[in-house]
C-alpha cells in the first residue's frame, strides 16, 4: 500500500455525538477527517468508527498512526 497523503500535521480535536463515523484513511477528503469518497480508485478504504458516546476526539490528520483513526503522536516524527 503506498503512503497517504498528509491532510494535515497535527489532529483533528473536536466533540462528536454518538455515531457512526468514516475516517478518510487516504487523506484527499475534501471534508477531513471523514470520507468523501476521494479514496476510489486507490487501495485507500475508510475505518469506519462507531461511537457509542458523546465525546472529545483527536482524529489523526497525518493519516499514519499507529492507531488509527485515532492520533497517537506520529505526527511529531514527520
Amino acid at each position: 500500500m503506498g503512503d497517504p497523503n498528509i491532510a494535515q500535521t497535527k489532529p483533528f480535536v473536536m466533540e462528536i455525538d454518538a455515531g457512526t463515523y468514516a475516517w478518510c484513511a487516504c487523506g484527499q477528503s475534501d471534508n477531513q477527517p471523514y470520507c468523501d469518497g476521494s479514496h476510489k480508485g486507490s487501495e485507500f478504504k475508510p475505518i469506519i468508527e462507531q461511537v457509542e458516546e458523546s465525546k472529545r476526539v483527536a482524529w489523526c490528520g497525518c493519516k499514519h498512526s499507529d492507531n488509527a483513526p485515532f492520533c497517537d503522536g506520529t505526527h511529531k516524527e514527520l
